[in-house]
């Protein structure tokens, strides 16, 4: 058997799956995030670790771990976790959606080397600004850090006492050559740092390390358990659900928006705000625009209406071409294709006919626009997408997924009931470092249906979609 663990901003979840890859056991331990500032974002790196004791404890409770042969991890990305030389704990580990290294990234995005080496903006939410961040405001804590690992590298640290990340989340800080998929010393003497305070880099299907013997026994794992490289949540994912090919995709209706596909070549465009990053296979790439409220806008609007968001979507009825109304879902900013921290959210065009139905569409489809945006910027830099799978709770509205499909003008399969996230990914991972097994375990899910899109409503979304963008136009300057 094989378990996978994916490190999330909520929470920790365990998987073990079988042979088959059929899933026999899970587990959940929840995650507290601390905001001492505004735009602050941290946890604690003991977190982490009891979350992980835990879900491992309430497995082996379910069934014997004996045969176990290996972990896989997947994580959160971007995350700072700064040790000094005896590996401990500097300072609470700063997040991905932490903005208070907004200065520093503008000036390291400034320097063309960085998006040249790494194919992507220095966003706010990256490594590599919060190292300055730190250098600037506690240089203290600087002058000690001796290593920074990504969350889940963290954990692998605790598991086998080696320190070691994996090319798709390396890619994730500013210090990879996202091409030669090594870290690149001149960005990294770039903020302060060196290789020696990097970890070994592995890819995500090979062995990193074992299991330690105390944990093993803890656990009632059998010695010499292997621990994947693993992949950031987002290749894990894809991992989960077999998109690990050229034309393959997955869109993500989560709390954020990700429309993610991979790729077998390295074809970055960073002005576009589209994330170029490593996939957690060998020779393998993926591309993914990023939206950061996609059910999290339905979820608000709900809140507003006093009405759950399945309520609102499910009397909606047949797809109907967008109405005059505009929703922009811009709550918390815009990365793809803007990369615009300022910009919030706005219904644009109500009227003494706008109710409560009407604003639902607006919602669901400014998201849409929104994924469009995306799909746009990956089809700038050549990517093509000939599969895409919809994946996250957005995804039980029938009326959200055929909006995309006619604006995206391609048909979008939903897998059968299960969990095909990280964590799956993650004990993929896992069953591939410890048997030598290749990408090919990474299959699809068996898909329940398809939707299509609705052709005669094409080119209404298409002209909804360019007031869409004329409309952040407008409004950009007025936040």
């Amino acid at each position: 058997m094989y378990i996978g663990l994916d490190l999330g901003t909520s929470g920790l979840k365990a998987v073990l799956i079988d042979e088959s890859q059929a899933i026999v056991a899970e587990a959940s331990a929840p995650l507290v995030v601390t905001r001492a500032a505004p735009g602050w974002s941290e946890q604690a790196p003991s977190d982490w670790v009891d979350a992980a004791d835990s879900v491992m404890r309430a497995l082996a409770a379910q069934m014997s771990l004996e045969s176990v042969r290996a972990i896989g991890l997947s994580g959160q990305m971007h995350g700072a976790t700064l040790l000094d030389a005896d590996d401990q704990v500097l300072r609470p580990c700063i997040l991905w959606n932490d903005t208070r290294a907004a200065v520093e990234a503008a000036k390291l995005d400034a320097d063309p080397v960085f998006r040249t080496l790494t194919g992507n903006i220095v966003f706010a939410g990256f490594t590599a600004p919060k190292l300055m961040w730190v250098a600037r405001n506690e240089p203290e804590v600087f002058a000690k850090v001796a290593r920074v690992l990504l969350p889940k590298d963290y954990l692998r640290l605790w598991l086998t006492g080696e320190a070691v990340a994996e090319m798709s989340d390396a890619a994730g800080t500013s210090w990879l050559d996202v091409g030669k998929r090594d870290w690149s010393d001149d960005l990294l003497a770039a903020t302060g740092l060196t290789r020696a305070q990097m970890p070994r880099l592995v890819e995500g299907s090979d062995v990193s390390g074992q299991v330690r013997d105390a944990l093993a026994t803890r656990w009632g794992l059998p010695k010499g358990v292997v621990v994947a490289g693993g992949g950031g949540d987002n290749a894990a994912s894809a991992v989960g659900v077999g998109v690990v090919k050229a034309g393959d995709a997955f869109v993500s209706l989560g709390t954020s928006g990700v429309l993610f596909a991979a790729s077998d070549a390295y074809q970055p465009d960073a002005a576009s705000a589209v994330h170029t990053f490593c996939h957690a296979l060998p020779d393998t790439w993926h591309q993914m625009g990023v939206i950061l409220a996609a059910a999290d806008a339905l979820n608000c609007f709900a809140r507003i209406a006093a009405q759950p968001s399945a309520t609102l979507t499910g009397g909606l009825g047949d797809l109907q071409a967008p109405g005059r109304t505009l929703f922009l879902p811009y709550l918390g900013g815009e990365r793809t294709p803007h990369n615009d921290a300022d910009i919030r959210g706005a219904f644009l065009h109500l009227d003494h006919a706008t109710d409560q139905a009407a604003m639902t569409r607006a919602v669901l489809e400014g998201v849409t626009h929104a994924i469009r945006d995306s799909y746009d910027a990956l089809f700038a830099t050549g990517t093509r997408i000939s599969r895409l799978i919809a994946v996250g709770g957005g995804s039980k509205s029938d009326y959200w997924v055929r909006a995309i499909a006619t604006s995206l003008d391609i048909p979008i399969e939903l897998p059968v009931a299960g969990d095909f996230g990280g964590a799956f990914g993650a004990a993929r991972l896992g069953m591939m470092a410890a048997t030598g097994a290749g990408v090919a375990i990474a299959t699809a899910p068996q898909i329940a249906r398809t939707i299509e899109p609705d052709t005669t409503l094409t080119s209404a979304f298409s002209e909804a979609h360019a007031r869409y963008r004329a409309s952040y136009d407008a409004l950009k300057g007025l936040t």
